[in-house]
C-alpha cells in the first residue's frame, strides 16, 4: 500500500529494550525547515547535510540518534523506518521507527 503525505506525518520510536514509545509529528522549525518534533518536549529529528536524518541535541548541536541501517545518501525526504540508535551520556538504546496513522 502506498502511503499518502498525511500517513507520513507522524511516527513512533519504540525502544526495543522496554517498549517505551516516543511519538513525533512533522512540524515547521523556527528556521523554516521541516522536522519531526517529539510530543513530550522540544526534541527534534531533522535532516542535516552530510548526516541525513538525526535526533539533534539542540544544546550541544550534536547527534543524539540516527538510523542504524540506512546511510545518509540512501535516505529520502523523511526519516527512514527501521532500527535507530541513540546515545544519552554513557547509555545507548535501539529503537524501531514506525510510521503511524
Amino acid at each position: 500500500m502506498i502511503k499518502s503525505e498525511e500517513q507520513w506525518a507522524r511516527f513512533e520510536l519504540r525502544r526495543q529494550s522496554d517498549a517505551l514509545v516516543y511519538t513525533f509529528d512533522r512540524a515547521a522549525r523556527a528556521d523554516g525547515s521541516v522536522g519531526y518534533k517529539r510530543r513530550d518536549g522540544d526534541y527534534w529529528i531533522i535532516r542535516k547535510p552530510g548526516w541525513g536524518w538525526i535526533a539533534l541535541d539542540e544544546a550541544s548541536q550534536s547527534c543524539a540518534g540516527r538510523p542504524w541501517n540506512v546511510l545518509p545518501d540512501d535516505q529520502g525526504d523523511r526519516p527512514p523506518e527501521g532500527d535507530w540508535v541513540s546515545r544519552k551520556g554513557a547509555k545507548s538504546y535501539v529503537y524501531s521507527l514506525v510510521y503511524i496513522d
